[in-house]
């Protein structure tokens, strides 16, 4: 693995006294052509005053696709509990954030949307750890210990498969993925996640599935539009189900909720349009939409073909066309998101192409999985609507050396509901093998 080209920022601190440092790198567009187009890959260093600058490291790899490392304004739960024994490693993963950032500025300067496409490509967990170990080396580091939270513990598993001599040992929370299969038995299991999901907050909150028949009946009218001038339809209002997928901020949607309406009328209120349009835009995470399938997409299978759409036709009571009152869905990609998002209506066709896309190369190899000597301990939320329970525990069995630890206390946002409690936990699990 080569070394990455690097500049580093001169030390800074935290108002709570946290130093901090800026790291750029220099890596391949594609790590099989190392000479050729290049990226800029950003991370922030985060190190206590006691000699923190010395201990070990720890690369915290960030939820999405396409989702930025974390920007914290003070040092609390898990990174509180890490930086006792490590300085930590918050990475802008490949296109998002600092680090050569797609946007649908920079995606159309591509060119054609074939070539947009085929620049995509290279922005999935293979690449991102290719660019993890190219780091590791210009940083002179030890084999590191990572962090995987969400699509974090997608990348870990890819981590493991591919540069295993680069870990020291991995901790994941909320993401462990199936290792094969089509994208279809993801929400297969996460439709049926999300019925129950619904379930559990409407008997809570039962007052809400009247508010929200009376929202799509008033969106029905096809006159209203968010705070971007796009129009508000029935299925950007069921991605508010996004709110379901954790512990508090179920009460965030029962908040959004009961203020839809401007007071005696049937006029959407400000508030509520502006929760919805939070949740439907992709303007500052386009790689969200573009690639969320793309991550499950193996070699040799058939291509994603926006699987949630596909799979809606076994979940009428999700879709609009068939129930007057469909239920809220969660991370669920729909091809009409392009057509009503103005962030992504010039990228398109090469979403619609990434969607088609049937060249992917490997995501895991099983039989280093079935070898792995690095220690990995996972927590596996046992209601996560976002990545099934089932699923990862299947995926779990198949990686020798890792520990699940299983809990029903959190949902998907657990690590920032409770990281220290969480980390401690994990930290301990790796510690021990």
């Amino acid at each position: 693995m080569a070394t990455a080209p690097h500049t580093v920022g001169s030390p800074s601190r935290m108002h709570d006294g946290t130093g901090i440092r800026d790291h750029y790198f220099t890596v391949p567009l594609d790590h099989q052509v190392p000479d050729g187009e290049e990226l800029t890959v950003y991370a922030r260093e985060f190190f206590t005053e006691d000699g923190g600058e010395n201990k070990p490291w720890l690369l915290y790899l960030q939820g999405g696709p396409g989702g930025k490392g974390t920007r914290p304004a003070r040092i609390s739960g898990w990174m509180a509990e890490a930086l006792k024994h490590y300085r930590v490693l918050m990475l802008d993963q490949r296109g998002t954030g600092l680090s050569t950032p797609i946007n649908r500025h920079t995606l159309i300067a591509r060119g054609r949307p074939a070539d947009q496409a085929r620049y995509l490509t290279h922005f999935r967990a293979p690449d991102i750890v290719a660019d993890a170990e190219a780091i590791r080396h210009a940083l002179g580091a030890d084999p590191w210990v990572t962090l995987g939270q969400s699509f974090g513990g997608f990348c870990t598993l890819t981590y493991l498969s591919f540069a295993p001599e680069g870990l020291a040992g991995s901790m994941i929370t909320g993401g462990i993925p199936p290792l094969a299969g089509p994208a279809d038995q993801v929400y297969q299991a996460t439709y049926r996640k999300m019925r129950a999901r619904n379930r559990e907050y409407f008997r809570r909150f039962p007052k809400d599935l009247e508010i929200l028949a009376k929202i799509y009946s008033r969106v029905r009218c096809n006159d209203v539009v968010l705070p971007d001038g796009s129009p508000l339809t029935v299925g950007r209002v069921q991605a508010l189900g996004m709110y379901l997928g954790g512990n508090t901020r179920i009460d965030a949607l029962h908040y959004v909720l009961e203020e839809a309406f401007v007071a005696g009328t049937d006029t959407l209120s400000d508030t509520f349009l502006t929760a919805v349009y939070q949740q439907v835009s992709r303007a500052t995470n386009p790689l969200y939409l573009i690639l969320h399938e793309a991550i499950y997409a193996q070699p040799g299978a058939q291509p994603t073909a926006w699987a949630a759409q596909r799979v809606l036709a076994d979940f009428p009571d999700f879709n609009p066309k068939k129930a007057d009152t469909p239920l809220l869905t969660g991370e669920m990609c729909f091809d009409w998101y392009t057509e009503l998002d103005p962030a992504l209506q010039p990228v398109a066709r090469a979403t619609q192409l990434i969607a088609d896309w049937t060249q992917w190369g490997p995501l895991y190899d099983l039989d280093q999985l079935a070898a792995n000597q690095v220690p990995v301990a996972a927590l596996v939320y046992t209601d996560d609507v976002y990545v099934d329970r089932d699923l990862s525990l299947a995926a779990a069995e198949q990686v020798t050396n890792l520990h699940v630890w299983e809990s029903d206390r959190w949902h998907h946002d657990g690590l920032g509901e409770a990281g220290a409690e969480i980390f401690a936990r994990l930290h301990q699990m790796i510690q021990r093998n």
